[in-house]
């Protein structure tokens, strides 16, 4: 089993998808009003419209425990690069006790966003693989 996509349900999938555009660098492939991707060498985040599932089965701009994670070059640069389009910053670069130096803030509907560099000599091998 592969995790390949996390989605994001919310009433403003243009919004929300030209806000990850700006983050990302990535050009989501967007279908109509109700549903864009952006597609990354790891994995996908899409966004949905409420109407793409059933009524009540979720609720937009309502999460409180979840964190969308990206593996940046330079989570440094990439804060100076984001102070204009981030409006609700979390926290600034700091390096975490497991060897990660991460940026967090929130996405329009409220979402926490980490971007991170791994600093550490462990941190640095765990993510070796991954293309940036």
């Amino acid at each position: 089993m592969n995790l390949v996509s996390l989605r994001i349900i919310t009433d403003g999938v243009a919004r929300l998808a030209d806000f990850y555009e700006r983050v990302t660098g990535v050009t989501a492939a967007r279908q109509g009003e109700v549903f864009a991707e952006l597609r990354t060498a790891s994995g996908t985040l899409a966004i949905g419209s409420t109407v793409t599932v059933g009524p009540g089965a979720a609720r937009p701009s309502d999460n409180n425990s979840v964190i969308i994670e990206f593996l940046v070059d330079d989570v440094d640069a990439e804060f100076v690069r984001l102070q204009d389009a981030v409006t609700d910053l979390v926290q600034q670069p700091t390096t975490m006790p497991w060897g990660n130096r991460s940026l967090l803030f929130r996405d329009p509907d409220g979402n926490l966003i980490n971007l991170f560099t791994p600093v550490a000599p462990a941190a640095v091998e765990k993510f070796a693989h991954y293309e940036r």
